[in-house]
């Protein structure tokens, strides 16, 4: 396999969809439960909380119970949602490093099993580093990685075949440095993540936007890339590619619900997210959060959720980790 073959499938396009389904008054949902697989403060529970914030402003629920449930990088939650077989009243948030941690961790659970609602966004990751780091750029970074891999440490909240895992590797094979040699540092979501990069425990760290805009708004940390196609706005850094990195990657989160639910109640769910979806209040978080709008839903988001499975299997494979 290429090394342009490589990075092309790791870019991991999207292709954007849309839903004919109605809202109506079957969209709203009385009694519901949020389970995000990691800790809090990462990108799964952002957006978890978003999403519950606005179905409640919008009256499309009463309050949304929302629970964390840690461990393998997002494989103990997806079990857990298997186990719930047939409860209609909850779903989980997930993505790509959901996706990761079943190849890397040889989960038993598995994504088939699960009922595909939505895919609600992509994003790309950014590379930072603490607010006075000796990298005052990406061309520092990339001159001490090359010249002593083994003293540049990086984090990131994601296991092997995660965001987090893939995006510095992919940067190290642009960059002429073996993916072997990078000193990876997990950490179970992106709030464990910073607070370990603002403790010097690694030299950068590679995370989704909206996991870091916080810290990034308020200066605890610096931008020195984002490895979309094009800049963010509010986001004061430069593109890989404008950098001399021939790299694009994205990230993306989405919404399962257990098996066993009925088609309707699977319709219904469905409903209530589009109808979240088209609601003003989350086109302004999407826009201030520096989400992407890559809706999908139904047997398009089952089919993308199987593509995925396989590519990042694939990927895997090609890097040399197995699971």
């Amino acid at each position: 396999m290429s090394r342009r073959w490589l990075l092309a499938a790791l870019a991991l396009l999207m292709v954007t969809g849309c839903s004919a389904l109605g809202v109506g008054d079957g969209a709203r949902h009385a009694d519901l439960r949020f389970m995000v697989p990691n800790a809090p403060g990462g990108g799964y529970d952002t957006t978890a909380r978003i999403c519950a914030q606005v179905l409640e402003q919008e009256g499309l629920t009463d309050r949304i119970e929302i629970f964390n449930v840690e461990g393998a990088s997002g494989v103990v939650g997806l079990a857990r949602t298997v186990n719930e077989r047939g409860n209609a009243d909850l779903m989980m948030m997930m993505g790509l490093g959901v996706v990761g941690a079943v190849y890397a961790n040889d989960s038993t659970a598995d994504l088939d099993e699960v009922t595909p609602i939505a895919r609600l966004l992509s994003e790309p990751e950014v590379v930072l580093v603490p607010r006075r780091s000796r990298f005052h750029t990406l061309t520092d970074l990339l001159r001490a990685w090359r010249a002593h891999p083994d003293r540049i440490t990086v984090g990131g909240g994601s296991s092997p075949g995660g965001p987090d895992f893939l995006a510095p590797h992919l940067i190290a094979t642009a960059v002429g440095i073996d993916p072997a040699a990078v000193d990876y540092n997990r950490y179970d979501g992106g709030g464990p993540l910073l607070a370990a990069l603002l403790g010097g425990e690694v030299d950068f760290a590679v995370s989704g936007v909206g996991e870091s805009a916080e810290q990034v708004r308020t200066g605890q940390v610096r931008v020195l890339a984002v490895t979309s196609k094009e800049r963010i706005p509010d986001f004061d850094a430069p593109t890989l590619q404008e950098q001399g990195v021939d790299l694009e990657f994205v990230n993306w989160r989405g919404l399962v619900a257990p098996p066993g639910i009925s088609d309707q109640e699977r319709r219904s769910l469905t409903r209530l997210v589009v109808a979240m979806h088209d609601s003003p209040a989350w086109q302004r978080a999407a826009r201030a959060y520096g989400w992407d709008d890559t809706f999908l839903t139904g047997r398009r988001f089952a089919t993308f959720l199987h593509q995925e499975s396989d590519r990042v299997a694939s990927v895997m494979s090609e890097l040399g980790v197995r699971p």
